[in-house]
């Protein structure tokens, strides 16, 4: 694993098959580190994405880790799990408590990784998330299989029209998970910083 430093961020590379790399931002020995997994990458979605940068700066503010990752190459879903899931695992090395934040396409990965990694995860916060993203990834149904220990929350916009959040939200209130919902498209253009301190509040009461 090499690590480049740059000032208050600290560029990485994640163990593991494919090619992923990573920004570490917040402290330099956090007690808390949180995986935040971007977007859809075939549609310029990365570790550059702003609703990721809003979490990742108010995440500083508070002391706490970030590490936001791009994908390997695309595998359609399924390798892209395998990125988180490599993450949380580089990040459980680090950090005696790990958690899982998402946007869009990274939400639906932060939930499928969660339930199917054997680290610990303190927690997952997902940001307007798609139920399915490829024919065995169906993220309601990964909802079902987190472990009831882990509080999970989703955060979605009420006039979102690019993702199917609609399933993901209701398996998730069957749980009993914390739902935020937000008078705002699939984007939350404007409101990043706002939604992000929902993202780091709820972060920061389980963490």
């Amino acid at each position: 694993m090499d690590e480049t430093d740059t000032g208050a961020e600290t560029d990485v590379l994640i163990p593991g098959a494919r090619d992923v790399r990573g920004t570490l931002d917040g402290p330099e020995a956090p007690d808390v580190l949180v995986v935040a997994c971007p977007p859809h990458p075939q549609h310029g979605g990365s570790r550059t994405d702003r609703r990721l940068r809003a979490v990742a700066d108010a995440l500083a503010d508070r002391d706490v880790g970030c590490l936001r990752i791009d994908y390997g190459d695309w595998d359609e879903g399924y390798g892209e799990r395998e990125d988180v899931r490599n993450a949380l695992r580089w990040a459980s090395d680090r950090a005696e408590t790990v958690a899982c934040f998402g946007f869009s396409f990274g939400a639906s990965q932060a939930i499928l990784a969660s339930a199917s990694v054997e680290t610990p995860v303190a927690c997952v916060s997902a940001l307007a998330p798609a139920a399915t993203i490829a024919p065995e990834l169906d993220v309601a149904d990964a909802v079902r299989s987190l472990d009831e220990a882990v509080p999970l929350q989703v955060v979605y916009g009420t006039r979102d029209e690019t993702a199917d959040w609609q399933p993901v939200r209701d398996a998730a209130a069957e749980r009993g998970a914390d739902l935020v919902e937000w008078s705002a498209d699939h984007f939350f253009v404007g409101q990043e910083a706002k939604v992000a301190t929902d993202v780091v509040d709820f972060i920061e009461e389980n963490t």
